[in-house]
């Protein structure tokens, strides 16, 4: 027989590690003072499995070549942006987690979705543990008007709203938070890592057993990661995290994981008082309010999936008055910048040691692709001689240890994007120059070497 004992466990804050003592380091994450205790049920049965009569087998294992596969169900969200971040749609069964800085558009979305489907006759549930009906439908007054298929419930018991569900049998249903949640399963507070994963888990089951579309909103730490265990991100189908500054007014989407699509499309909106706006062209918007003849200031061109992004580079370089110069990157890797002005000044003399130097990806974008390495490089050196570029000149390419400039993919898509923006001149690796050449009308630089750059530009 079964009986249930309660134990004393420690969980870390901010990666869910488990421990049966306290510790001052989590060995998981490497952050001090992260443990709290939690008191957690578990269930001890009698008897050996190995020693059972095997009148009870268990369930039926199924051959992998008889499984019937069927085109996946997607219900689009009526938001081209967020359709594109999921891979098309929401797809039936599944469990999407949505995290983000306070304040910066979470529910806010997930109410537009709502709006959305609801119009076009499916039924959703929106279920609220941090505001009341009154709040919410403040909200929803200055989105639009709501068609009678939108349910909303505020309530935070798992069991209840579990019931609901059952009931109901809604399309689709939004949990806003999941650290609001509570299940009577668990003695902890509501947020604990214990709650946080045992409230995942009966969404979990509800999600896959009656085919509900679940999305969840997730809080984050400092540290910009979702609050709570890190397996909680594993039990979800897809995670999509809010970036930019919620002062300012646009937001960037980015899917982290995504079971059923692809995780290197992103999707911009625009705060506005209505709500969030798509923004169709991305690099127009990343580019707007350019300064004009400003040395250190040069146009990069990313990919973001299938999608290429125009972005502004800034750079700053400047004599430093302490012993020690300072290097600051905001929106891309601060290694890689230490690693660019290395290359520069090992191959090509540029003298960089005494100098402060501070790179800016404007817009509020975080890009980590090798391929803005070209446009890092130029910024710099144009800051460092006090030499302002073509405004119409754009740059892309990898810059390797060697001081090579090296090939990068999808180039014909990145300069066509440019000549569509406007933009006469590309710098790009003399590898990809005469394919672009050919498909262009474009002027195409091709370089080989970072002293290449520098003979035509400087």
């Amino acid at each position: 027989m079964a009986k249930a004992k309660n134990s004393t466990v420690f969980f870390c804050q901010n990666c869910g590690y488990e421990s049966v003592k306290w510790m001052g380091q989590c060995p998981g994450c490497r952050e001090w003072n992260t443990f709290v205790e939690e008191t957690v049920g578990r269930t001890v049965r009698g008897g050996s499995p190995a020693l059972s009569s095997g009148r009870n087998a268990g369930p039926v294992p199924t051959v992998l070549s008889q499984v019937k596969v069927g085109e996946e169900s997607r219900l689009s969200t009526g938001i081209g942006e967020l359709d594109r971040v999921l891979g098309g749609g929401i797809v039936q069964g599944s469990l999407t987690l949505v995290g983000g800085d306070p304040g910066i558009g979470k529910s806010t979305l997930l109410l537009q979705v709502c709006r959305n489907l609801s119009g076009e006759g499916h039924d959703v549930l929106y279920i609220s543990g941090e505001e009341s009906p009154a709040q919410i439908r403040m909200r929803a007054d200055r989105i639009g008007a709501f068609s009678s298929r939108m349910l909303l419930l505020c309530e935070t018991g798992l069991e209840d709203i579990a019931e609901v569900i059952r009931s109901r049998r809604p399309e689709v249903v939004v949990i806003d938070s999941i650290q609001t949640m509570y299940s009577g399963n668990v003695s902890a507070a509501p947020g604990s890592v214990s709650q946080v994963r045992e409230s995942t888990g009966i969404l979990l089951q509800l999600a896959k057993g009656l085919g509900v579309c679940v999305l969840i909103v997730g809080h984050v730490t400092k540290e910009g990661t979702v609050a709570g265990p890190r397996v909680l991100e594993h039990m979800v189908d897809a995670v999509l995290y809010f970036e930019g500054d919620r002062h300012a007014s646009y937001r960037i989407l980015r899917g982290v994981k995504n079971r059923f699509g692809s995780t290197n499309e992103i999707g911009v909106f625009e705060m506005r008082e209505q709500g969030l706006a798509e923004v169709q062209n991305a690099s127009e918007y990343m580019l707007s309010g350019r300064p004009e003849n400003a040395s250190g200031s040069v146009v990069a061109c990313t990919m973001e999936g299938t999608r290429p992004l125009l972005v502004e580079i800034q750079a700053l370089v400047c004599h430093s008055n302490f012993g020690i110069p300072r290097r600051q990157a905001t929106g891309t890797d601060f290694n890689r910048m230490n690693l660019l002005m290395a290359v520069l000044e090992k191959r090509s003399g540029i003298q960089l040691s005494a100098c402060d130097a501070y790179v800016n990806v404007t817009g509020g974008i975080k890009i980590l692709e090798p391929a803005i390495d070209l446009g890092i490089v130029i910024a710099v050196l144009s800051s460092f001689r006090n030499c302002p570029l073509n405004m119409r000149l754009t740059a892309f390419g990898e810059v390797g240890l060697s001081g090579e400039v090296r090939g990068v993919g999808m180039a014909k898509q990145r300069a066509a994007e440019a000549a569509r923006l406007g933009f006469d001149t590309c710098i790009l690796p003399a590898v990809c120059a005469d394919e672009c050449r050919r498909e262009t009308g474009i002027r195409i630089l091709g370089v080989k070497t970072v002293q290449d750059v520098i003979d035509r530009l400087f």
